[in-house]
């Protein structure tokens, strides 16, 4: 997982824990409902005069309001605040405030700060994130952040959310057997990164506020970068998450220090040099592990708590820093002024966003807000642009309704409903199920295939192939579920699980018109089977496409939407497995182990990463461009050598130079024409790479360093233009950790 800089760094990783019963200890409980802290008629209920509270003072700076008001606590108050469920003070008018909600892709009730129910019945749930990933549209991603910030403030005014939001994951799959790479935006760092800037400023954004100061900034909810920063092992082979060598302030610890433990890593680098304005917050239950499974140091309670607290995590997810924090300071192991700098920056971020004062324009919002027709349109907008077309032979696809009358529907996926959402989810407004997008095109015979998607009964096979040799066409829609990936859950394997593929080559055979395949999942699967197949015509990836999944894979296959997205991972082969263990962290070819993601294997796939067809053709011209640039070398910029292959030539006289000797201002810039060729309109993703020169030992093959979607007319043309920093784009990294730039080649770049 890369570390990557949001508007608001806060790092969790969010494993649910059953809600602990901690009403006795709670020393506020509000009946009523105000959407501000800071209301005169909250204090006046509470037998408070609000004017004796300079933390409710509007016209002061957040940082001398926070300060304000953690110097009126007592040391047992301010811990009770530290945990995901703080206690609140009634004495001096805090209430109580529950941290953790989700928002992965829709406002989701996992945590404690949100809940649906006859008030509040859904709120619109979106792609999973690797589908999203897959429409490499940057504006697409900040209108689901948009749309789902505004759902959850509409949310929180009726009481039903918090607005602390943890997420999104942008941690970098590794490895395809990781369960929780559906959270994610696939396996460039890149491409995550860009994700993550415009989910959180859609999440976060406030119109019209460009305050200079980040620290006093309007939130309109706060988002979180999770998680900080490695991290994509679960439960492999006998191996668990507290053991795997990552970076995060979770679970696990790196070079023997636990991350929550690590002032390297809190406050070196996330507060130090990516500059945090917000606060960090624990993997749940994570100062727990560093006791009874790290046993570090042979730490007590107090030990983890006061290293924690001392390395700059401020919030806990869970009970430690409520239950120990008093004691570690009473015991030395931990200054209250710890204590207080956590809270100051808590505080800080409740006030930017709105829990104390409000935000006027939000205060509207409420139950007319949430599950519009426009959200709900852009949910199935958003599913359209993420399915990726990976097969389609002699232009099957897209279906005519009117040759194609009788349809077959079949797999454990053909009627599915919450199975579309993949984890993380809320409860949805509607469903559009596979079965509800295909009739509305036609006549449809249903049949299931198999009992579930783990397919260990064969008894639902026949009467699939049976409804196969009648249909005009048949569309088997298989892959995996929450069963199979998830959190907690690693996979052993990348093949379809059960009797799924069984299911499909008795279909091939007993079909007599076209057979498609649509694959859910989350991560890759390995088809080669039916890739190789021309019996198997068209296939189709559709991840976990939200609630208007249904719909969505409908339109693509009659055509009602041209396909446009690329995968955003690698497709293995299921051979690769063997090849490497799963706690193997490197990217690199290390060890005899092949290299992980497209920037370092080098070996066959099923498909790669980049992949998606069309039903159209796209042409690409390259414009003039400027490919070469001169950097005068001396005294302050020296030459670096870097390793090449023995067998190599072609090495310069001068390697490279290390990009922190020298102000890396230089840009180039790209100019290519996109023509659509074909006779339908479409949507065409231009991927950049750029490729170091030949021979350099240890280093990627090539990385993406930019892209964009264009809608190109049958027949019309699009020009696409890019601007790189040289450094940035060109630069690599080498196996001693230094940022180089490497003496070029006559080309540095291709594209796709």
């Amino acid at each position: 997982m890369a570390q990557k800089r949001c508007l608001l760094l806060i790092f969790v990783a969010c494993i649910f824990v059953a809600d602990t019963a901690r009403t006795a200890l709670a020393n506020v409980t509000e009946s009523g409902r105000f959407n501000r802290v800071c209301d005169p008629a909250r204090f006046v209920k509470f037998g408070l005069n609000m004017k004796e509270f300079p933390y409710c003072n509007s016209s002061l700076p957040y940082h001398v309001r926070a300060k304000n008001l953690v110097d009126q606590m007592t040391l047992s108050e301010k811990v009770s605040q530290l945990g995901d469920q703080a206690f609140g003070v009634a004495r001096i008018g805090l209430p109580q405030y529950k941290w953790w909600t989700e928002a992965l892709h829709g406002v989701a009730d996992g945590g404690h700060g949100t809940f649906f129910d006859d008030e509040v019945s859904g709120a619109t749930s979106f792609p999973i994130v690797i589908l999203n990933a897959a429409t490499f549209n940057e504006s697409l991603w900040k209108k689901i952040g948009q749309a789902v910030s505004t759902e959850a403030r509409a949310m929180y005014n009726l009481g039903h959310a918090g607005l602390t939001f943890w997420s999104p994951n942008i941690n970098i799959v590794r490895d395809p057997r990781w369960g929780r790479g559906l959270e994610t935006p696939g396996e460039d760092p890149y491409v995550a990164g860009m994700y993550a800037v415009n989910y959180v400023r859609g999440l976060q954004d406030v119109e019209e506020t460009e305050d200079a100061d980040l620290n006093s900034r309007p939130l309109k909810v706060s988002a979180c970068c999770k998680h900080y920063a490695a991290y994509d092992l679960e439960n492999w082979g006998g191996t668990d998450r507290f053991n795997v060598s990552s970076v995060m302030c979770s679970y696990n610890r790196v070079n023997g220090i636990p991350a929550c433990a690590d002032p390297k890593l809190l406050r070196d680098t996330i507060r130090g040099e990516l500059v945090l304005h917000g606060y960090v917050v624990s993997d749940c239950d994570a100062i727990e592990a560093m006791v009874n499974y790290h046993k570090y140091l042979e730490d007590t309670p107090e030990d983890a708590v006061g290293q924690s607290l001392k390395a700059g995590m401020d919030l806990n997810c869970g009970l430690y820093y409520e239950a120990y924090a008093e004691n570690a300071v009473m015991q030395g192991k931990a200054r209250e002024e710890d204590v207080d700098t956590s809270l100051r920056n808590l505080y800080i971020v409740l006030m930017r966003v709105g829990f104390f004062d409000g935000i006027p324009s939000y205060e509207s919002l409420d139950k007319k807000d949430l599950c519009t027709k426009e959200h709900i349109e852009l949910a199935a907008d958003a599913a359209r642009q993420g399915i990726v077309l990976l097969k389609n032979i002699n232009e099957t696809l897209p279906l005519d309704p009117a040759k194609l009358k009788n349809l077959a529907l079949i797999g454990p996926h053909a009627n599915a409903t919450i199975e579309m959402l993949g984890n993380y989810a809320g409860v949805p407004c509607q469903y559009s199920s596979p079965l509800d997008g295909f009739s509305a095109y036609g006549k449809v015979t249903y049949e299931m295939g198999c009992n579930n998607v783990t397919c260990d009964n064969k008894t639902f096979i026949m009467p699939a192939v049976e409804a196969s040799k009648n249909a005009d066409a048949t569309i088997l829609l298989v892959g995996l579920d929450k069963t199979v990936e998830g959190e907690g859950l690693d996979r052993n394997d990348l093949l379809l699980p059960g009797y799924q593929t069984e299911l499909i080559l008795q279909v091939i055979v007993a079909s007599k018109g076209p057979i498609i395949l649509v694959i859910m999942s989350g991560s890759a699967v390995d088809i080669s089977f039916a890739k190789t197949d021309d019996r198997v015509k068209a296939i189709l990836w559709a991840g976990y496409p939200g609630e208007e999944g249904g719909r969505a894979i409908a339109d693509v296959v009659y055509g009602k939407y041209n396909p446009g997205g690329r995968l955003p991972i690698t497709w293995y082969q299921n051979n690769y497995l063997s090849m490497l263990p799963m706690t193997s962290m490197s990217l690199r070819p290390v060890n005899n182990y092949p290299g992980r993601t497209y920037k370092f294997f080098n070996g066959s796939v099923v498909y790669p990463f980049g992949y998606g067809l069309s039903y159209t053709k796209f042409n690409y011209t390259l414009g003039s461009s400027n490919m070469s640039f001169n950097i005068k070398l001396g005294e302050d910029i020296p030459c670096r050598d870097m390793e090449y292959m023995a067998n190599n030539t072609g090495k310069p006289p001068c390697p490279a130079i290390l990009i922190a000797d020298f102000s890396c201002k230089d840009h180039f810039e790209l100019d290519i024409e996109v023509k659509n060729i074909g006779a339908k309109h479409g949507n065409e993703v231009v991927l950049v790479y750029s490729k170091p020169p030949t021979g350099i030992v240890g280093t990627h093959a090539k990385q993406v360093i930019g892209f964009k979607r264009v809608f190109v007319p049958a027949g019309g043309s699009q020009n696409v233009k890019f601007e790189f920093n040289v450094c940035k784009s060109l630069g690599i990294v080498g196996y001693n950790a230094y940022k180089l730039l490497p003496s070029g080649e006559t080309q540095n770049y291709n594209w796709r």
